[in-house]
């Protein structure tokens, strides 16, 4: 004789409990997101009376859920489980990403707004600037550039802020905002010089004593050039520039500099050095210390002198064009990983000479290095 059997099963219906900040609190039925419910009810197997648990789709939050209807048998609880850490840290993924995504997006735009883009020509002088982030995914460096035209000439500063990523942001924008102000004001390099130094001490006494800012130091390079071509100069522990002239590339000074800017008190006196004159046709290349120390995979350093060399001898480029060269050449040699904030200024004096017609660097055939 046959058992009776028991009425069939009736659909599970669950009731969520978010717990939040070690609190529960009652949500009311289907408040659960209804897509990972279904999967840990209908992919991991049976429910059992009573209850289970489940991630709901807040962050930091836990669903309890109660099976009220009798359902079949056989599911482990230890598979539940397993499901739960697997969409809590999915979720805490997905929301880590997101924000990380978000953050870098408004310090990039922070960015952009403090490094405005060069126009391609100021006062009859080819522009063309770049940088690269050591912050994998970033747009975000610790580089600074700006070229200004004013009744005293055109000035410019390259910069480099001890550290790289968001936390040398606010330094980049005290070193350039005041810059910007002094490039105006100040008849003479070295009273804007001065004014840097101090916008740059009352931006460490901003900061706490153990914040990143608060010890910053900054290499820095001012120029001048004169409408008649004349280059005056104040480096403060920066690289000195590359002159390409013809078809020859060389430093403009080997000339000890000052200490970095922040590091310790300027000097009294602050003697500008006299670059001679920036001609017709010359290109000044500007770079901070990330492109001469990028490494490739065998630890060798980036050869900037033999690839500007080459670039030289390519014949007349412009700004662009050399600002390129440059660039593909230090991205080869770093594999697209450079471990270090990395920016290039290229400066071409286009005063009474016709455009280059040529923007590329002619190939050499395979096999010719640098010459």
């Amino acid at each position: 004789m046959r058992g009776r059997s028991g009425p069939p099963a009736r659909p599970a219906r669950v009731t969520c409990i978010n717990a939040h900040l070690g609190m529960l609190t009652h949500s009311g039925e289907n408040t659960c997101d209804p897509g990972l419910a279904g999967y840990a009810v209908d992919t991991i197997g049976p429910a059992p009376r009573g209850w289970t648990a489940l991630s709901a789709p807040s962050r930091g939050a836990m669903a309890m859920i109660r099976i009220r209807a009798g359902t079949r048998r056989g599911m482990r609880p230890g598979a539940v489980f397993l499901a739960v850490g697997t969409g809590i840290v999915l979720h805490a993924r997905r929301t880590i990403l997101h924000e990380l995504r978000r953050a870098r997006a408004v310090a990039g735009a922070a960015q952009n707004a403090l490094l405005r883009p060069l126009p391609p020509h100021l006062a009859g002088l080819g522009l063309a600037a770049a940088q690269l982030s050591a912050d994998r995914g970033a747009a975000v460096g610790g580089d600074l550039y700006e070229v200004i035209a004013t009744e005293h000439g055109v000035r410019v500063v390259m910069g480099d802020v001890r550290g790289h990523g968001l936390a040398a942001l606010g330094t980049v924008a005290a070193v350039l905002g005041s810059f910007r102000e002094a490039a105006h004001d100040e008849p003479g390099l070295p009273g804007v010089l001065r004014r840097l130094e101090r916008a740059l001490a009352r931006h460490q006494r901003t900061r706490e004593p153990h914040h990143p800012a608060a010890e910053d130091f900054v290499t820095l390079l001012l120029l001048e050039i004169a409408d008649d071509g004349r280059l005056e100069a104040l480096n403060c522990g920066h690289p000195w520039p590359h002159r390409l002239r013809g078809r020859r590339a060389e430093p403009v000074s080997t000339a000890g500099p000052l200490p970095p800017l922040g590091a310790f008190p300027l000097p009294y006196e602050l003697p500008t050095a006299d670059l001679g004159r920036h001609l017709p046709g010359d290109t000044l290349v500007l770079y901070t210390d990330g492109v001469v120390d990028a490494r490739d995979a065998r630890g060798r350093f980036f050869p900037l002198p033999s690839v500007l060399a080459e670039v030289a001898g390519a014949g007349p480029l412009s700004a662009r064009a050399v600002l390129r060269a440059v660039f593909a050449a230090l991205l080869r040699h770093t594999g697209h990983r450079p471990r270090d904030d990395a920016a290039v200024l290229v400066i071409r004096n286009d005063r009474d000479l016709p455009r280059p017609t040529r923007t590329r660097p002619r190939r050499r055939p395979s096999g010719d290095g640098p010459r």
